[in-house]
């Protein structure tokens, strides 16, 4: 496990709870989880599990993966069953597997190679949700690191093979949100 990515998340969400308040669930994944053929999810960098308590609540069983075990028994802790299994992994090694997972959510995190090994891990016909902050003069937190922020539609670029794209729009982000940021969402069926 990158130990040095456990000590600043569990940092970050012990110094700042609100970082761990309850939050509705991303638009994308309330607008498309009825289009899923099955009932198996992966929630990417889950955090306290907003999608995933969603999710649970629509009958799914979901993988809910994240760096910090402060994250992860919040998540937990708000659980109603079984039906969610919080992962305590390193993202940078965590095996996928192949053709695993009807429904795939990846919120407020971008590795792009990450990317890629969810896109392998989703069934066919299966529906993957990417959300996260993008570059944008306007952003008010501008020293952040470009590497984590999408360019102006690479997400179209990245979903222009093997997937159909069911949305994909800009916008500002949430207000409960330390910094007003520009983000990127795609939804995007596999072929």
């Amino acid at each position: 496990m990158a130990i040095d990515d456990k000590i600043k998340w569990d940092k970050k969400y012990s110094e700042n709870s609100e970082l761990l308040a309850r939050r509705a669930p991303s638009e994308a994944v309330v607008k498309y989880y009825k289009m899923c053929s099955g009932k198996r999810a992966l929630d990417l960098a889950c955090g306290s599990g907003r999608n995933s308590l969603f999710l649970e609540e629509k009958g799914f069983s979901i993988d809910a993966i994240d760096i910090s075990q402060i994250a992860l028994n919040t998540l937990k802790s708000r659980a109603k069953s079984d039906r969610v299994k919080p992962i305590l992994a390193d993202l940078d090694r965590f095996n996928l597997g192949k053709d695993c997972y009807n429904f795939i959510v990846k919120c407020n995190f971008l590795d792009r190679g990450l990317i890629e090994r969810a896109k392998e891990a989703l069934k066919i016909g299966g529906i993957m949700i990417v959300e996260t902050y993008m570059e944008d003069p306007k952003n008010q937190k501008q020293d952040s690191n470009p590497n984590f922020l999408l360019q102006k539609d690479e997400l179209l670029e990245i979903f222009k093979d093997g997937f159909e794209v069911l949305e994909y729009r800009t916008f500002w982000n949430e207000s409960f949100e330390k910094y007003r940021m520009k983000k990127a969402s795609i939804a995007a069926k596999k072929l």
